[in-house]
């Protein structure tokens, strides 16, 4: 099983601690230097369109914020998620006396692409940076979350449980991996990991059904990937079946409402869900539109079958081996 890395790289961003927003622009400059041949002006426009939007973000919103960057074409996309209200871009140049509306404004002149959108809860406000690249592997920034259990999770004995320890056991190791061999190897180890998992789900699922030899109809690869979340807690439901694409919807994450302080866990699902297709269709690709991991009430994933996978963007690519 093959796979290209082009799904976002998430943060969790803690607005108590005003250490992270300047770590993470600073993090996003030096990925962007690396992987780019853009003039200092240019890496300075990013930085400083980086920085507006995490300003907004926290002096204009309560609750979390999600930050996720995205580089599977020439230019990277930036999007900053939060819980507060949409709102309009400013259309002129604000009055220089007015504390607001100063920061969007610049934004808009900087950036190629700037947008906002109401989400179904808060709004996402997302720009395209002024640096180019090539289109090849590149490895992600590093993560700033601290994924092991909160004292405040321990039982009334002093132990903590099972689940918040297996997602502290796998963050953990994923995070070890990247401090030994560097991001895109960790990345690719939960990945690896997420694909081996789902083949032998898939032989479970081709035993109990009593499936051999031909490949899953896109009916059989659906109902396998509800069976599988089912078993471990998560409440995923089919809305869609075709054979281009599967449609899931899912109220209840797995790994709990703490989800949201690592949604790079999100990975674990593409991987399993698109390995499994690719292995019956040849090809696949998975969009994950609503996350419960990036504060939406709930998710809503994209599975594209065969063909129609070379056609979907933001997302996981995955191709059965040979």
């Amino acid at each position: 099983m093959t796979w290209e890395d082009v799904l976002p790289v998430d943060w969790f961003l803690d607005r108590h601690d005003r250490r992270v927003p300047t770590a993470l622009r600073r993090d996003n400059r030096d990925y962007l230097a690396r992987h780019s041949s853009a003039s200092a002006d240019q890496l300075a426009d990013a930085e400083l369109i980086a920085e507006e939007m995490l300003a907004n973000a926290i002096d204009h919103s309560d609750g979390p914020i999600w930050v996720s960057l995205e580089w599977s074409g020439p230019h990277p996309v930036l999007t900053v998620r939060d819980m507060g209200a949409t709102f309009a871009l400013p259309e002129q140049v604000p009055d220089t006396a007015q504390h607001r509306g100063r920061g969007l404004w610049l934004i808009s002149q900087l950036a190629p692409e700037f947008s906002v959108a109401a989400r179904r809860v808060g709004k996402a406000v997302e720009s395209v940076l002024p640096v180019a690249r090539p289109i090849e592997p590149i490895d992600p920034p590093r993560h700033t979350v601290n994924p092991l259990p909160h004292l405040s999770e321990a039982a009334p004995r002093g132990a903590f449980g099972r689940e918040s320890f297996l997602r502290a056991l796998v963050v953990q190791l994923a995070n070890a991996v990247e401090v030994q061999q560097g991001p895109d190897a960790a990345q690719r180890a939960i990945a690896q990991v997420a694909v081996d998992i789902g083949g032998q789900v898939e032989l479970e699922y081709r035993q109990a059904t009593e499936i051999s030899g031909a490949a899953l109809s896109a009916e059989q690869i659906a109902d396998c990937v509800v069976r599988l979340k089912t078993a471990i807690g998560g409440s995923f439901r089919v809305v869609e079946v075709t054979d281009e694409r599967i449609v899931l919807v899912n109220g209840q994450c797995p790994f709990g409402p703490e989800v949201q302080l690592s949604p790079s866990l999100c990975r674990m699902t593409t991987s399993v869900f698109g390995g499994i297709a690719a292995r019956n269709t040849g090809r696949a690709a998975v969009t994950l539109e609503e996350r419960i991991a990036l504060g939406d009430p709930g998710c809503r994933v994209v599975i594209h079958l065969g063909d129609a996978a070379a056609n979907a963007t933001r997302a996981h690519h995955y191709t059965a081996a040979p």
